[in-house]
């Protein structure tokens, strides 16, 4: 009966917000998109096989399926860690009243089972295993089956909640967690140990000997069971707001900060403000995906180092987190925007301290994708060209294009599907950061000259970098020309 009422609540506030009203009409094209989604999934599900035929046609397709089962969620997993919103509740309001803690605590760590990222693949494994695992086994191996995948899926998602969660608490734990699964992956590539094998095993057993249901079951049972106990040790909200309140904080440390005056002391605002947020706190989530990117290409055989896609990978590598922080720079501050106006006085250097935390993070990037030179020197030469480009140009240009940002911006929300605080001008903005450098290499490249055109891209942003002071001066002018625009607009 209680977690009736938990759930009565949670819709009620959703339903009653004035961001759900607002969003009604986005709201109703996203439901149009995911039944879009919806129908295409089915579709997968029921041409699997074939897929499968034309791919191997002399293995059995449900022992290649089963063979990609592990893959498929190591995949979701990362997935849901990146993208997936941990469900909360609003303590304060339920434990002062008469309610057993353990239901409270039951409530928070079964609230992700709601998620709609949990039914999807149903959508996939269903029609396949009633079309193909049950004529060939039976029907109820096949729900078997189905029953041993289902458990899998939420064994996922109670993990993936449990090691987000553990982020915020103990970071170490996480790297643990990351290195175990890189281990993993590495042992399967020198094929000292097969994640495959182990796949099909644990699938392919579960098909010929029922009893081995007890694995997946046990897995969820386990991870639920690691949220639950996570949760119980920390149901008081006190030491929660006090262990946040110490680990924030010391971003304002940083002694470097302090020693270069008012422009460190406004960059350590923006760090303070990065962290303390779920919606720019993304930034610091998705960075390995920006970092990554490479490995998916320069690893094969089949890519060409000699076209313009390069220039874009480097570009992407060492300026995509910067590109997202100077797109919405001044839109993370829209709760406190009048503030800011009425009370600095030196707007140049409120402006260059969004520049030279630009540049920061573009510089930690750069120097992470160093190692990629041992793909070839040629890769090394394209990063320090786009990086010198992304912060000598194209961090001036979004600068000046985001001073016509006028869309609040909810930080205490998501990232995650959420386009609130998106604009035309946010997206006319990447055609400089993508465009433009690859146009100059094509041209390059077409007369048979692609080593100047990197040198090109590199000079351009040297060229930005040395009117640095100039530049920032084009865009503090333009941010007073703007600045009551955006306030009025980040009021609404």
């Amino acid at each position: 009966m209680i977690i009736k009422s938990f759930i009565s609540h949670q819709i009620k506030e959703s339903m009653r917000s004035s961001f759900w009203q607002k969003q009604i009409v986005l709201n109703i094209l996203m439901g149009l998109l995911l039944l879009i989604m919806l129908a295409y999934l089915v579709m997968l599900g029921i041409m699997i096989d074939k897929l499968f035929k034309s791919i191997a046609p002399d293995e059995d397709p449900v022992v290649l399926f089963n063979g990609i089962v592990l893959y498929y969620f190591a995949l979701e997993f990362m997935i849901r860690f990146f993208m997936q919103s941990l469900p909360v509740l609003n303590l304060e309001t339920y434990l002062t009243l008469p309610i057993k803690k353990s239901s409270i605590v039951h409530y928070v760590a079964s609230k992700s089972i709601f998620g709609v990222g949990n039914y999807l693949s149903w959508l996939v494994f269903i029609p396949f295993a009633i079309k193909v695992i049950s004529p060939e086994y039976s029907p109820v191996m096949a729900w078997v089956w189905i029953l041993a995948m289902i458990l899998l899926v939420f064994t996922n998602n109670f993990l993936a909640t449990y090691v987000k969660r553990q982020l915020a608490h103990k970071p170490w734990v996480v790297g643990i967690f990351a290195l175990g699964l890189i281990g993993l992956m590495a042992l399967d590539h020198f094929h000292i140990f097969s994640i495959t094998q182990l796949s099909r095993d644990l699938m392919g057993g579960i098909l010929r000997n029922p009893v081995m249901i007890v694995i997946p079951l046990a897995l969820m049972v386990g991870a639920y069971l690691i949220n639950y106990f996570f949760l119980r040790g920390r149901l008081y909200p006190d030491e929660v707001n006090l262990k946040k309140k110490t680990r924030t904080d010391s971003l304002g440390e940083i002694r470097y900060l302090k020693s270069i005056g008012l422009t460190g002391h406004l960059i350590s605002l923006d760090l303070r403000l990065l962290w303390r947020h779920k919606r720019t706190k993304s930034l610091f989530y998705l960075s390995p995906i920006f970092l990554l990117y490479g490995l998916i290409f320069y690893n094969d055989p089949t890519f060409k180092m000699n076209g313009s896609f390069p220039v874009f990978i480097g570009i992407f590598m060492t300026g995509g987190i910067m590109i997202n922080y100077t797109n919405y720079c001044f839109s993370y501050e829209s709760n406190h925007f009048d503030t800011i106006l009425a009370n600095y006085a030196d707007f140049k250097q409120y402006v260059r301290a969004k520049y030279l935390l630009a540049i920061a993070i573009s510089t930690l990037c750069y120097v992470l994708t160093i190692p990629y030179g041992f793909y070839g020197l040629n890769i090394l030469l394209i990063n320090t060209a786009t990086f010198l480009y992304n912060i000598g140009f194209l961090s001036f240009v979004l600068l000046f294009v985001s001073t016509y940002s006028t869309k609040r911006m909810d930080l205490s929300r998501s990232a995650s599907f959420n386009y609130q605080g998106m604009g035309a001008t946010h997206w006319l903005s990447m055609l400089p950061g993508f465009l433009l450098p690859v146009a100059i290499f094509w041209v390059f490249n077409y007369f048979k000259l692609p080593v100047g055109g990197y040198i090109f891209i590199g000079l351009l942003g040297l060229t930005g970098l040395v009117l640095n002071k100039t530049m920032i001066g084009v865009v503090t002018n333009q941010f007073m020309k703007n600045r009551y625009t955006m306030s009025q607009g980040f009021r609404e």
